[in-house]
């Protein structure tokens, strides 16, 4: 198992290209890894965003 790359919230939501308070309400219902460092520092762990969601799977149109 390799050590996760830590990464600030402004770096995941850009990553994901989404905003911040979506990477905040991720790591709120434990979707996204994420570290409290003292009181107010918060990292990310970068690897597992790749991991996020589902893949879509094309069934064909209708």
């Amino acid at each position: 198992m390799s050590t996760p790359t830590w990464g600030t919230i402004p770096e995941a939501a850009d990553r994901l290209k989404v905003s911040t308070k979506t990477i905040r309400r991720l790591i709120a219902d434990g979707e996204l890894p994420a570290r409290r460092i003292g009181a107010r520092m918060i990292r990310v762990d970068l690897d597992a965003i790749d991991k996020l969601g589902q893949p879509l799977q094309y069934t064909g149109g209708a």
